[in-house]
C-alpha cells in the first residue's frame, strides 16, 4: 500500500511538473501571438486611417516587446500624420536605438527633420541611410531635393541622376532632373525628362503641368492646351490666369 501510495504520489508530481511546462511554453506562444495580432491590428487601422486604433494598437505591441523596432518607427509615422512631430522623432530614435542598421528610421527621421526645417539633421539621416543601403532610391531623391533647395544644383542633379541610376523606371527621378533643369533655363532637357516621365507614369499630374506652361512660353499654345487639360483632369488646380490666356487658342 506504501508502495502504491508513493506511486501515486510521484505520478502527481510529474503530472504538475508537465502541466507547469505547458503552461510556461502556452504563455511565451501567446505572448508572440499576442505581439503579432496587435501589430496587424495597428498596421490595418494606419492603412484605413484610423490612426488612434493605429497607435493605440501599437503600443499595446511595445508594451509586450519595447524593443520592437518595427513597431516603434509605424508609430512614430502615426504621429507624424497627426502632426505629433516630437512623438514621432521620438519613436523613430527608439527604433535606431533597438537597431542601428535600421535604413528606413534613418530616412523617416530625415523626412520628419526636413519637414521640421532642419536641413542639416535631414541631411545626416539620409546620408546615414544610404550608408547602410546605398541603393535606397527614397533616400538620394529626398537629399537632391534638399540640395536643390540649398541652391546646390550640381549636387542636386547627381544625386537625383542616381535614383534613375539604380531604378531606371523611377518617374520621380526623372521628373525632379526635369524640374532642375526648367528652372536653371534649359528647356529642351526639362522637356526631354517630362516626357520621359510621363512614359513611365501617365498619370503623374505634374509633368503634364510643367510641360503646358513651357509650351505655353514657346508660343505651341495646342500642346500647352492638351498638358494643360491633362493636368487638370488628374488633379491639378490650374493657374486661372494660364487658363484665361489659353482661351483664345482653343
Amino acid at each position: 500500500m506504501k508502495t502504491l501510495a508513493r506511486s501515486s504520489f510521484i505520478f502527481i508530481i510529474m503530472l504538475l511538473l508537465i502541466a507547469c511546462g505547458s503552461s510556461s511554453k502556452t504563455k511565451k506562444e501567446d505572448k508572440a501571438l499576442g505581439v503579432e495580432e496587435h501589430f496587424q491590428l495597428a498596421f490595418k487601422a494606419a492603412e484605413r486611417g484610423n490612426l488612434e486604433e493605429a497607435v493605440d494598437q501599437y503600443q499595446r505591441v511595445l508594451k509586450l516587446d519595447p524593443k520592437h523596432s518595427r513597431a516603434h518607427l509605424n508609430l512614430g509615422l502615426a504621429y507624424g500624420r497627426q502632426g505629433k512631430w516630437d512623438k514621432e522623432i521620438s519613436q523613430y530614435k527608439k527604433a535606431i536605438g533597438f537597431d542601428p542598421n535600421f535604413s528606413e528610421a534613418y530616412f523617416h527621421l530625415g523626412v520628419a527633420y526636413g519637414e521640421k526645417g532642419k536641413l542639416s539633421e535631414a541631411v545626416a539621416q539620409y546620408q546615414k541611410a544610404l550608408q547602410i543601403n546605398p541603393n535606397y532610391v527614397e533616400a538620394h531623391n529626398n537629399l537632391g531635393n534638399i540640395y536643390f533647395r540649398r541652391g546646390k544644383i550640381s549636387d542636386a542633379l547627381s544625386t537625383y541622376a542616381k535614383t534613375i541610376e539604380i531604378r531606371p523606371d523611377y518617374a520621380r527621378g526623372y521628373f525632379n532632373i526635369g524640374s532642375l533643369h526648367r528652372q536653371q533655363g534649359r528647356v529642351e532637357e526639362a522637356i526631354a525628362n517630362f516626357k520621359k516621365t510621363l512614359e513611365i507614369d501617365p498619370k503623374y499630374a505634374w509633368p503634364h503641368y510643367h510641360l503646358a506652361l513651357i509650351y505655353f512660353e514657346k508660343g505651341e499654345f495646342k500642346l500647352a492646351i492638351e498638358h494643360c487639360d491633362l493636368a487638370g483632369k488628374l488633379g491639378i488646380v490650374v493657374d486661372p490666369k494660364l487658363l484665361e490666356r489659353l482661351k483664345p487658342y482653343r
